[in-house]
């Protein structure tokens, strides 16, 4: 397995790895799906402001990729990232969450970033519990923050000092 910055060339699997997440689960309480376009500029973004994207492949296939940006606006908050790792599911449990993890805390010293954010639904414990195992303290949870499939869920917020 590879870890390595995503390309406009991956945005088709990204978009295949997340939409059923966005489509299907609880994981994110988004519901708008993603398309090729919008993750190309996404990744334009992420390179012009210095904030990875980062894919985790093995040959061909693209089995997850993971990101950080600003968790609030504002230059008092310039050292604090909210990171998201999302993996295809054939990828979950097999140590590909926890090398991009690594990867994605790497970028975040050498960026001089102090405090890494998850913020992770209620209704994902499988996600807590690896953050937790990442490090992550859970610091808040924000009861009813968001609303999806005719559901209120909580919001848990994990961090991590670096």
């Amino acid at each position: 397995m590879i870890i390595r910055p995503a390309t406009p060339t991956d945005a088709d699997a990204i978009c295949a790895i997340w939409n059923p997440i966005i489509r299907d689960t609880l994981i994110t309480f988004t519901t708008d799906e993603k398309t090729p376009e919008g993750i190309i500029a996404l990744l334009d973004t992420n390179r012009q402001n210095n904030w990875p994207f980062l894919v985790a492949v093995d040959g061909q296939d693209l089995l997850g990729f993971a990101s950080y940006g600003p968790f609030r606006s504002g230059p008092g908050y310039a050292y604090t990232m909210e990171q998201s790792i999302n993996l295809a599911p054939a990828a979950r449990g097999k140590g590909t969450g926890r090398k991009l993890m690594v990867a994605l805390e790497d970028h975040a010293k050498d960026a001089q970033i102090h405090s890494l954010l998850a913020g992770v639904s209620a209704a994902n414990p499988a996600a807590i519990r690896f953050h937790t195992a990442c490090g992550f303290v859970a610091v808040a949870t924000l009861p009813e923050a968001g609303y999806k499939f005719g559901k209120w869920l909580d919001l848990v917020l994990l961090q991590k000092l670096l």
